[in-house]
């Protein structure tokens, strides 16, 4: 992304208004001196709304539709009120505003400005001014009273307004902030009582008329809160050059607009904050990943606010001071410290902004908490219906007690999970596979096998056999004739445990005994192993055997020694079927002894 698409209006709906801030900033900087009459640092600070009665029902005061959209509240705070069915008229009156103060200060050239050009206009002072983002180096830190706003809180549900009310905001500036923008607001915003203009024969009308009036003396007044020790040039030059702006700042669709001028320590310390509202349908996940792609310099937090979630990201910028309104009239940058939040509406298509500035980088964190308090302070109204721009079906309300995201839509209820079984397969070395029973003849036609006493019952519905494990591809087979894939100088491995362990054919391998041919052995912590039955298994007649069968079968181990295995019959041949002898050519070798352990063979 590039500088313009940052600060463009058709690519950022917040451009308008962050352009106001840097104005504002720039004009703190130019006319602001030691002459200026400033508040202490401590009146930022001073108050916590929490403990004021009104703090948490923001909307039972009196204040628009009918009355101010702003009004200062002993010991509260500044409450400032916007709504999205009261835009106002859209009539300018900053020609109007700029000739009253004027004429109130007595004419006289305004700094910067040629005293017969006839008209003063912020072009004359070559505002308003655009933004840049500083390097990344100068970005100000995500200050500890930002970062905490990321924690988990309540939040409160919007207060239900009446049909065709849209939403409104409410929100408590802290003291400190002197206003630029009318407390009645643009014309056409509230009802006014305050009569026509005496003349009337420009073609005003009524409201447009008392906005102006109001207006007029509002500016008026600040001026002389902000140049008090000074003479009535200072006050005439903020006042008309603040005037100039009118316009621009009811374009922009901001609400708020003021100046902050404090002391701290000895030294002097000046501040400006916007609050504005634009029309942004993104909900707040897809906003904070539009700002953190288009703000590469910026760092974006998503936080919590009891209002609901929001978008907080903080960057530097340089803003430049115009040549007629520095005091040397020389064009030259300044690098502010910015704090901006992004608050989606509930309507689902309106996105409240809040953005405060400051070139003084050793008073960031006494202006951020300013700031933390309030967006903490923002509290809604909603009349239930969604603008026409937003796509998606609107939430409901969230209750006080859920800090969950109210702009997400509402989705499905999730499927229900199926239950895991209640056993789950060891998952050992291999593929598991089922071991079958001791009745089980592989060379046998398929019957039913017959089950005798102190045999293992199966149910007729499940697999018939034990889960266990056949052996990985790296087995070797053909170990046990003459070779084998270990390496030279190992022992083979033996079985864990020492204990039997059932092989596909339904024997039984002692202890002592190495690996058969096939894998089928497994560790002792495989399945269990049946009980052997009391009577031997029943065999279908098989086929001759061949020629080569062996003539002797290893004998039975005494009473006491090894463990009961299954013996096959005399004519039982395991390579019968493939047509060849496990038989060495020749005669087979003697016998050392009767007492010779039994020759150990892959079936046993």
């Amino acid at each position: 992304m590039t500088q313009d698409v940052q600060f463009s209006a058709e690519a950022n709906p917040f451009a308008a208004a962050e352009q106001v801030c840097a104005t504002l900033g720039t004009l703190t900087d130019a006319l602001f001196d030691e002459h200026t009459s400033r508040h202490p640092a401590a009146s930022l600070s001073a108050l916590r709304t929490a403990g004021h009665p009104a703090a948490e029902a923001l909307f039972g005061l009196p204040l628009a539709p009918n009355g101010p959209v702003h009004e200062a509240l002993d010991r509260l705070g500044t409450v400032i009120t916007v709504g999205t069915a009261r835009p106002g008229t859209g009539v300018p009156v900053a020609d109007r505003v700029t000739t009253a103060l004027q004429n109130r200060y007595g004419g006289g050239a305004v700094r910067g400005a040629i005293a017969d050009r006839g008209t003063t206009s912020a072009a004359l002072f070559q505002l308003p001014v655009t933004g840049e983002f500083a390097d990344a180096k100068l970005r100000p830190p995500f200050a500890p009273a930002l970062a905490a706003l990321a924690a988990g809180q309540q939040t409160r549900q919007p207060v239900e307004l009446a049909t065709g009310a849209g939403t409104e905001v409410r929100l408590v500036v802290p003291p400190g902030f002197h206003p630029l923008t009318s407390p009645g607001g643009p014309a056409g915003v509230s009802a006014r009582t305050v009569p026509a203009l005496a003349d009337g024969g420009d073609g005003a009308d009524r409201a447009t008329a008392a906005a102006a009036a109001e207006l007029t003396g509002h500016l008026a007044e600040v001026a002389e809160e902000l140049f008090s020790a000074t003479g009535p040039e200072p006050r005439r030059d903020f006042a008309v050059i603040a005037a100039t702006l009118t316009d621009l700042i009811q374009d922009a669709g901001v609400c708020y607009a003021g100046v902050c001028a404090l002391e701290s320590d000895g030294r002097v310390s000046d501040a400006s904050l916007v609050v504005s509202l634009a029309r942004h349908p993104l909900p707040i996940t897809e906003l904070a990943t539009e700002l953190a792609t288009v703000r590469r310099h910026a760092e974006v937090w998503t936080v919590l606010l009891p209002a609901g979630p929001a978008a907080v990201l903080v960057e530097g910028r340089t803003v430049p001071v115009p040549g007629p309104l520095a005091a040397d009239g020389q064009r030259r940058w300044v690098v502010t410290s910015v704090v901006q939040a992004f608050v989606p509406l509930p309507d689902r298509g309106s996105v409240l902004c809040a953005q405060l500035s400051t070139a003084r980088p050793e008073d960031w964190e006494l202006y951020t908490e300013a700031f933390a308090e309030l967006l903490k302070s923002i509290q809604f109204g909603w009349d239930g219906e969604a603008v026409a721009a937003a796509a998606a079906p609107v939430a409901p309300a969230v209750p006080v007690s859920a800090p969950a995201v109210p702009d997400s839509p509402p989705t499905a209820a999730p499927a229900p999970v199926a239950e895991e079984p209640a056993e789950k397969p060891v998952h050992l070395r291999g593929t598991p596979v089922r071991v079958p029973p001791a009745d089980f003849n592989p060379f046998a036609p398929e019957a039913e096998p017959t089950a005798e006493a102190g045999a293992v019952a199966v149910d007729d519905e499940l697999p018939k056999g034990t889960p266990v494990l056949i052996p990985p591809p790296d087995f070797d087979p053909f170990g046990m004739m003459g070779f084998s894939n270990e390496p030279a100088g190992e022992p083979a491995a033996q079985p864990v445990g020492g204990a039997a362990a059932p092989d596909p054919f339904g024997t039984t391998i002692a202890s002592e005994q190495k690996s058969d041919p096939f894998g089928t052995t497994v560790g002792a912590q495989g399945p269990a192993v049946p009980p052997p039955p009391s009577a031997p298994p029943i065999i279908p007649a098989q086929a001759a055997p061949a020629a080569d069968t062996p003539a002797a079968n290893a004998a039975e181990p005494g009473p006491g020694k090894g463990t009961p295995v299954l013996i096959p019959p005399p004519d039982f041949d395991p390579f019968g079927m493939m047509g060849f002898s496990n038989e060495p050519a020749g005669e087979p070798e003697a016998k050392d002894d009767a007492d010779a352990e039994p020759e150990h063979r892959p079936f046993g």
